[in-house]
Protein backbone atom coordinates (compact mmCIF):
# COMPACT_ATOMS: atom_id res chain seq x y z
CA UNK A 1 0.00 0.00 0.00
CA UNK A 2 1.30 3.43 -0.92
CA UNK A 3 0.70 6.18 1.65
CA UNK A 4 0.73 9.80 0.46
CA UNK A 5 0.79 12.71 2.89
CA UNK A 6 -1.27 15.77 2.01
CA UNK A 7 -0.47 19.44 2.71
CA UNK A 8 -2.64 19.15 5.85
CA UNK A 9 -1.03 17.11 8.64
CA UNK A 10 -2.94 13.94 9.44
CA UNK A 11 -4.85 13.65 6.17
CA UNK A 12 -3.53 10.72 4.16
CA UNK A 13 -4.30 9.25 0.75
CA UNK A 14 -3.85 5.48 0.59
CA UNK A 15 -3.40 3.68 -2.71
CA UNK A 16 -3.66 -0.10 -2.39
CA UNK A 17 -1.87 -2.62 -4.57
CA UNK A 18 -4.35 -3.99 -7.08
CA UNK A 19 -3.78 -7.40 -8.66
CA UNK A 20 -5.63 -7.54 -11.97
CA UNK A 21 -5.92 -10.10 -14.74
CA UNK A 22 -8.49 -11.37 -17.25
CA UNK A 23 -10.68 -12.66 -14.37
CA UNK A 24 -10.98 -9.29 -12.61
CA UNK A 25 -9.04 -7.86 -9.68
CA UNK A 26 -8.11 -8.37 -6.04
CA UNK A 27 -6.97 -5.87 -3.41
CA UNK A 28 -6.77 -5.49 0.34
CA UNK A 29 -9.08 -2.68 1.43
CA UNK A 30 -8.08 -2.93 5.08
CA UNK A 31 -4.93 -4.20 6.80
CA UNK A 32 -4.44 -3.03 10.39
CA UNK A 33 -0.67 -3.69 10.35
CA UNK A 34 -0.17 -1.56 7.23
CA UNK A 35 -2.23 1.26 8.72
CA UNK A 36 -0.21 1.21 11.95
CA UNK A 37 2.97 1.57 9.87
CA UNK A 38 1.38 4.69 8.34
CA UNK A 39 0.60 6.09 11.80
CA UNK A 40 -3.08 5.15 11.79
CA UNK A 41 -3.42 3.27 15.04
CA UNK A 42 -7.19 3.55 15.51
CA UNK A 43 -9.48 0.62 16.16
CA UNK A 44 -12.31 0.93 13.64
CA UNK A 45 -15.67 -0.04 15.18
CA UNK A 46 -18.31 0.81 12.58
CA UNK A 47 -18.60 0.46 8.80
CA UNK A 48 -21.03 2.60 6.81
CA UNK A 49 -22.08 2.63 3.17
CA UNK A 50 -24.16 5.05 1.13
CA UNK A 51 -25.35 5.25 -2.46
CA UNK A 52 -25.92 8.65 -4.00
CA UNK A 53 -26.85 10.13 -7.37
CA UNK A 54 -24.91 12.57 -9.51
CA UNK A 55 -24.79 16.06 -8.01
CA UNK A 56 -25.37 15.00 -4.41
CA UNK A 57 -23.22 16.83 -1.88
CA UNK A 58 -23.08 15.28 1.58
CA UNK A 59 -21.46 17.34 4.28
CA UNK A 60 -19.69 18.90 5.85
CA UNK A 61 -20.18 16.57 8.84
CA UNK A 62 -18.39 15.81 12.12
CA UNK A 63 -19.07 14.90 15.74
CA UNK A 64 -17.91 16.90 18.74
CA UNK A 65 -15.29 15.46 21.08
CA UNK A 66 -15.32 13.12 22.93
CA UNK A 67 -17.50 11.45 20.27
CA UNK A 68 -15.42 12.58 17.28
CA UNK A 69 -14.74 10.00 14.59
CA UNK A 70 -11.73 9.28 12.43
CA UNK A 71 -12.77 7.88 9.04
CA UNK A 72 -11.16 5.75 6.38
CA UNK A 73 -13.23 6.33 3.24
CA UNK A 74 -13.33 4.84 -0.23
CA UNK A 75 -15.59 4.53 -3.26
CA UNK A 76 -16.69 1.06 -4.34
CA UNK A 77 -18.47 2.17 -7.50
CA UNK A 78 -18.58 5.53 -9.23
CA UNK A 79 -16.61 8.71 -8.67
CA UNK A 80 -16.65 11.36 -5.91
CA UNK A 81 -14.70 14.41 -4.85
CA UNK A 82 -13.96 13.90 -1.15
CA UNK A 83 -13.16 16.87 1.13
CA UNK A 84 -11.89 17.35 4.68
CA UNK A 85 -11.74 20.70 6.53
CA UNK A 86 -9.28 21.17 9.41
CA UNK A 87 -11.17 22.15 12.60
CA UNK A 88 -8.19 21.81 14.97
CA UNK A 89 -7.87 25.27 16.51
CA UNK A 90 -4.11 24.94 17.19
CA UNK A 91 -3.30 23.60 13.72
CA UNK A 92 -1.32 25.77 11.27
CA UNK A 93 -3.86 24.68 8.63
CA UNK A 94 -6.95 25.47 10.72
CA UNK A 95 -9.86 26.32 8.40
CA UNK A 96 -8.15 24.93 5.30
CA UNK A 97 -9.54 22.10 3.21
CA UNK A 98 -8.08 19.37 1.07
CA UNK A 99 -9.89 17.30 -1.55
CA UNK A 100 -9.13 14.10 -3.42
CA UNK A 101 -10.94 12.24 -6.17
CA UNK A 102 -11.93 8.75 -5.10
CA UNK A 103 -13.36 6.21 -7.52
CA UNK A 104 -14.10 2.58 -8.06
CA UNK A 105 -11.40 2.73 -10.72
CA UNK A 106 -8.53 4.35 -8.80
CA UNK A 107 -9.40 2.50 -5.56
CA UNK A 108 -7.76 5.23 -3.47
CA UNK A 109 -8.74 5.67 0.15
CA UNK A 110 -8.72 8.84 2.24
CA UNK A 111 -7.91 8.86 5.94
CA UNK A 112 -9.66 11.71 7.79
CA UNK A 113 -8.59 11.91 11.46
CA UNK A 114 -10.62 13.30 14.32
CA UNK A 115 -10.83 17.08 14.28
CA UNK A 116 -11.98 17.43 10.67
CA UNK A 117 -15.30 18.09 8.97
CA UNK A 118 -15.90 15.73 6.06
CA UNK A 119 -18.03 15.69 2.94
CA UNK A 120 -18.15 14.61 -0.69
CA UNK A 121 -19.80 15.36 -4.01
CA UNK A 122 -20.87 12.73 -6.52
CA UNK A 123 -19.33 13.22 -9.98
CA UNK A 124 -20.64 10.03 -11.65
CA UNK A 125 -24.25 8.98 -12.35
CA UNK A 126 -24.25 7.13 -9.01
CA UNK A 127 -21.62 6.33 -6.40
CA UNK A 128 -21.37 3.74 -3.66
CA UNK A 129 -19.33 5.21 -0.82
CA UNK A 130 -17.92 3.18 2.10
CA UNK A 131 -16.28 4.32 5.29
CA UNK A 132 -14.84 2.86 8.43
CA UNK A 133 -15.22 4.88 11.64
CA UNK A 134 -13.24 4.62 14.86
CA UNK A 135 -16.22 5.78 16.95
CA UNK A 136 -19.91 5.08 16.97
CA UNK A 137 -22.50 7.47 15.62
CA UNK A 138 -23.63 9.79 18.43
CA UNK A 139 -26.57 11.94 17.23
CA UNK A 140 -26.35 14.42 20.11
CA UNK A 141 -22.80 15.42 19.13
CA UNK A 142 -23.40 15.55 15.37
CA UNK A 143 -22.59 18.93 13.81
CA UNK A 144 -22.10 20.39 10.35
CA UNK A 145 -20.75 23.30 8.35
CA UNK A 146 -22.34 24.80 5.26
CA UNK A 147 -21.09 23.10 2.10
CA UNK A 148 -21.07 26.45 0.27
CA UNK A 149 -19.40 28.59 2.93
CA UNK A 150 -17.87 31.60 1.10
CA UNK A 151 -14.90 31.64 3.51
CA UNK A 152 -13.94 28.03 2.72
CA UNK A 153 -14.53 28.35 -1.06
CA UNK A 154 -14.69 24.60 -1.67
CA UNK A 155 -14.86 23.68 -5.34
CA UNK A 156 -17.14 20.63 -5.29
CA UNK A 157 -16.54 20.09 -9.03
CA UNK A 158 -20.23 20.15 -9.91
CA UNK A 159 -22.46 22.94 -11.23
CA UNK A 160 -24.43 24.78 -8.54
CA UNK A 161 -27.65 24.12 -10.50
CA UNK A 162 -26.92 20.39 -10.41
CA UNK A 163 -26.24 20.22 -6.64
CA UNK A 164 -28.60 18.06 -4.58
CA UNK A 165 -28.40 18.99 -0.89
CA UNK A 166 -30.47 17.57 1.97
CA UNK A 167 -32.58 19.99 4.02
CA UNK A 168 -30.44 19.12 7.03
CA UNK A 169 -27.21 20.05 5.21
CA UNK A 170 -28.75 23.23 3.80
CA UNK A 171 -29.37 24.35 7.40
CA UNK A 172 -25.73 23.91 8.50
CA UNK A 173 -24.08 27.08 9.85
CA UNK A 174 -21.17 28.91 8.28
CA UNK A 175 -17.67 27.92 9.38
CA UNK A 176 -17.28 31.01 11.58
CA UNK A 177 -20.55 30.21 13.40
CA UNK A 178 -20.07 26.44 13.74
CA UNK A 179 -19.53 24.69 17.05
CA UNK A 180 -16.39 22.55 17.31
CA UNK A 181 -14.08 21.60 20.18
CA UNK A 182 -10.87 20.21 18.74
Amino acid sequence: MEITETPIAGLLVLTPRVFQDERGYFLETFNAKELVKAGIDRPFVQDNESKSSRGVIRGLHYQLAPYAQAKLVRVIEGNVFDVAVDLRKDSPTFGQWYGVELSGENKKQFYVPRGFAHGFSVLSETAVFAYKCDGYYHPQSERGISYNDPELQIDWRIDKQEALISEKDQANPLFRDAEYNF
